[in-house]
């Protein structure tokens, strides 16, 4: 009998079913890894023509380009020196990749369990420079909604790579249960460093780049830009989803509560304190003594809460909920000067005034458009959702739409 992982909640239960009862045996839907050499995935990074993206994932900007993370497959790269004609001019292929950092002409990737170097000062000879192995322990493919179970009788970890999954319906006479190693971002500083959205997991504080994976947070000295340096790596929780530094702090998004560490001692982060709520998918940012923080229920997120709250972090070490908004189906967000933009889904993007936080005020939203992540620039908002890049001026107290670009 094949060993089969549930894919839910964890447990340590073994149980049976008597292969006589057949009247009480169900069908499940089982998931088969589909694999590629370790050797292979590696030497598949390439730099490629432009093209539509299938699924859009997380955004960074940098300079006059905006980076487009297409789940598991890479990054497309955007020109945007006319924000009111942006120009989609290149794709990176990286494999297994989810999200990116920029520092000092150094495009910094995971590509499942590596971390990639890319030297982008020429982008007519994007190159890779520098592959630090085996530093991203949990990095195993998400299994396909639906599945119940994964097959894993066939899968060698120490020689493949699973890089998708074909789907069997089966009846399970016998089944262990074992808690699941799978998958159920950031205002940046510095004139050469990118900016990420709040559902990153790369954030570059000066010159360190901070690395959450779904229970690790590592910390990398990139002081040299083509060779980082893993300089501590430790177990941080639990279902970790989303990463945000503000001056001497990280802000971690958790399905069960914001992780808050300092990093006044930069190589090693140093857990403050942990506040917990409502289980949900939930990215942070943080401004001043508050952190606002989206939780999104449903699916894998957990229960069917969505909400926004606002957490006082005025004394770092005792952290509270101040006040709770409702929403409809909250992802990304973000903050500047007296503005809070949250991605509501399919409610569109609503705009609030936190001049008087924990007491906010709507104050505007766009409706007609299904929204992921954000980043608020100097002079521009940057929003993605729906495989279309959005982009709005800040004018006269007014936000205003510059342009809508197409991705597919």
């Amino acid at each position: 009998m094949k060993n089969l992982y549930l894919i839910t909640a964890v447990l340590s239960l073994l149980f049976f079913t008597s292969c006589e009862e057949e009247d009480n045996e169900d069908l499940y839907q089982v998931a088969i890894p589909v694999t590629q050499s370790i050797a292979d995935f590696r030497a598949s990074v390439a730099i490629e023509e432009p093209r539509n993206i299938g699924e859009s994932g997380k955004i960074y900007a940098w300079n006059d380009f905006i980076f487009i993370n297409e789940k598991n497959k890479g990054v497309h790269i955007i020109d945007n020196s006319d924000p009111f004609n942006p120009q989609n001019i290149q794709f990176l292929k990286i494999p297994r990749n989810m999200d990116i950092a920029i520092r000092n002409n150094r495009l910094y990737a995971d590509s499942g369990m590596d971390l990639v170097v890319f030297d982008i000062s020429d982008f007519t000879n994007i190159t890779e420079t520098t592959r630090i192995e085996d530093v991203f322990p949990n990095y195993h493919w998400a299994a396909p909604a639906g599945a119940r179970y994964v097959d894993f009788e066939n899968f060698d970890s120490s020689s493949e790579v699973i890089v998708g999954y074909i789907m069997e319906t089966r009846k399970i006479e016998q089944v262990m249960i074992q808690e699941s190693w799978f998958d159920t971002a950031n205002a940046a500083e510095g004139g050469s460093t990118g900016v990420g959205g709040s559902m990153a997991r790369f954030s570059i504080r000066n010159d360190y780049l901070y690395v959450a994976d779904q229970q690790n947070l590592s910390a990398f000295d990139i002081s040299s830009p083509g060779n980082p340096n893993l300089v501590s790596q430790e177990y941080a929780g639990w279902d970790i989803e989303t990463i945000f530094n503000y001056e001497d702090y990280l802000y971690l998004g958790s399905s069960t509560g914001m992780y808050i560490y300092s990093i006044e001692e930069p190589t090693t982060p140093k857990q403050v304190s942990f506040l917990r709520h409502v289980q949900g998918c939930d990215p942070v940012v943080v401004k001043d003594n508050y952190a606002y923080v989206t939780i999104r229920g449903g699916n894998a997120c957990g229960q069917n809460f969505n909400q926004l709250d606002v957490v006082d972090i005025s004394d770092k070490q005792n952290p509270f909920i101040e006040a709770t908004y409702e929403m409809n189906n909250p992802y990304g967000l973000g903050v500047k000067d007296d503005w809070l933009f949250v991605c509501d889904g399919n409610a569109g993007l609503k705009v609030f005034d936190i001049q008087e936080t924990p007491d906010l005020r709507l104050i505007d939203q766009f409706s007609n458009i299904n929204t992921y992540d954000v980043i608020p620039l100097e002079d521009k908002l940057l929003m993605v959702g729906d495989n279309t890049l959005t982009q709005y001026s800040y004018k006269g107290g007014e936000i205003n739409l510059i342009s809508s670009f197409n991705l597919n």
